[in-house]
Order: structure tokens, then C-alpha cells, then sequence
């Protein structure tokens, strides 16, 4: 019963959302509310897929999140490694200085970040818009893969050594298939925070044409004495479709790797 409570709790704002995608602007702004759509209407999809420079906005995100995603999914497994099965001087040291970046609020960097990608010149390019968002999303990437890997045994590790492999080699052949879950829950977590933020584009692209698409869907459905209910809600569906594929995708990847990281 309160798992059933809790499910449509979680569900009915997306429910809400989808069926409300296809309501004229008259019904959205009707009072009382309907919850079933009376007019179905696809003028809200309409407008995003004709109206606005739909193709640019998305391709802008895809590649800016999946920039931020293989970015994180490469520094963060190796990373993760070293702090977990690399035996070297200030390995505890660097990892309490990672978990110690995770409790500074994300606005106490966003200044020094902009300034940064400001003075390399990087402000309306793709790497400005990816970096800051990389080293927002990594020190949990860390923490996670460190954790995960932590977990695995060092018999594997140490006859690889043995046989003579290098750290690389038993990095690439043995860690990376072992981590396969804690990737993809790493994948999702970062594609889902890099694809959604709105304040880092907002601020680092200077130009419409460099816009992702949660920026481009807040300056065009609010306006300035009026909100567009009916193009904010379908621009939300589009932009949620995405990440629901990704983690359909990685479902069961996702499951296994927050049930089987350790917390030491």
C-alpha cells in the first residue's frame, strides 16, 4: 500500500505532464483543472519541432551531455582505481580531499568556473559548456567508482601482476568488465545531470545557436507577462525522452551497481 502511494506520487507530475502536452493553452488555463485532455491537440509539438530551431538546441545538449558523460566515465573509472587498489603516498589524503569537494555547494564554484573558461576563451564554445559541468559531476564519479571497484577482489589484481600485466593492462581487462554496473550507473547519473542543467548553459552560451535544450525551452515558453503552459509541458516531454531511453536502456546495469557498491 505505501509502496503504491509512493509510486503515484513519484509518477503523476510525469503523467500530468505527458497528458497535459496535448491540451490546447485554453484548457491548461482552465480552473478547475481536467486531468484527461477534452481537445488532443499536437500544436505544443508543432511549435517546438517548427517553430523553434528544435534540431541545434538538441544536438547541442547530446553533445555537450555526452561529451560530459564519456569524459566522466573515463577519469573517474581510472581515478577510482588508483584510490582503490594503487597503494601509493596521499592515497587517503586525495580521497578525503574528493569527498570533501562533494559538501561544497556547486554555486560556491560556479564564479571561479566562469571566470576560467572566460580568460581561456572558451565562453560560447562547446568545451565551455562541457568542462564546468565535468567537474561538477566528478567527485561523485569518483567516490562511486571507488567504492565499487574497492569491492572487487585483489587475488584478480595481484596475479594479473604477477603474470607481468601493467596497470593499464589491468585496468582495461580486468577492472572495466568487472565494472560494467557502477559504468552504467555512473552513465546515467552524470548523461541525466549534464542533459538537464540549466544554469551553467544559461550563463556559458552567449548565443542562440549554442543553446542546449533545457535553456532554449525556459527562454522561449516564459515570456515576459505570460507563460506558455502548453509548449513548457510538451518541451519537457521531449526533453525527459532521452534519459528515459538511456536508463531503460541501462536498467538493469543501474540496479546492480547500487546494490553491489560497498560502503567501507
Amino acid at each position: 500500500m505505501v509502496l503504491s502511494i509512493g509510486l503515484i506520487g513519484f509518477a503523476g507530475p510525469f503523467v500530468w505532464m505527458l497528458l497535459s502536452s496535448f491540451k490546447p493553452e485554453s484548457e491548461l488555463r482552465r480552473v478547475p483543472a481536467t486531468w484527461l485532455p477534452e481537445t488532443v491537440t499536437l500544436d505544443n509539438f508543432r511549435t517546438i519541432f517548427t517553430g523553434l530551431d528544435f534540431p541545434t538546441y538538441f544536438a547541442n545538449s547530446l553533445v555537450v551531455a555526452t561529451a560530459v558523460t564519456l569524459g566522466n566515465l573515463a577519469l573517474c573509472s581510472m581515478l577510482g582505481y588508483a584510490l582503490a587498489k594503487i597503494d601509493f603516498p596521499g592515497r587517503r589524503a586525495l580521497f578525503l580531499l574528493v569527498i570533501g569537494t562533494l559538501m561544497i555547494p556547486a554555486m560556491v564554484t560556479f564564479v571561479p568556473q566562469f571566470v576560467l573558461v572566460s580568460k581561456f576563451g572558451l565562453v560560447n564554445t562547446y568545451p565551455g559548456l562541457a568542462l564546468p559541468l565535468l567537474a561538477l559531476a566528478g567527485p561523485l564519479g569518483v567516490f562511486l567508482m571507488r567504492q565499487y571497484i574497492g569491492e572487487l577482489p585483489d587475488e584478480l589484481i595481484d596475479s594479473a601482476r604477477i603474470d607481468g600485466a601493467g596497470e593499464l593492462q589491468i585496468f582495461l581487462r580486468i577492472i572495466i568488465p568487472l565494472s560494467k554496473p557502477a559504468l552504467a550507473t555512473l552513465t546515467i547519473v552524470t548523461f541525466l545531470g549534464a542533459w538537464n542543467n540549466f544554469l551553467i548553459p544559461l550563463v556559458m552560451a552567449q548565443t542562440e545557436d549554442m543553446y542546449t535544450m533545457p535553456v532554449a525551452l525556459a527562454l522561449y515558453s516564459v515570456g515576459q507577462n505570460s507563460t506558455h503552459f502548453g509548449l513548457l509541458m510538451a518541451g519537457a516531454v521531449v526533453v525527459v525522452l532521452p534519459v528515459l531511453l538511456i536508463f531503460v536502456a541501462l536498467q538493469r546495469y543501474f540496479v546492480q551497481g547500487i546494490a553491489m557498491t560497498g560502503f567501507k
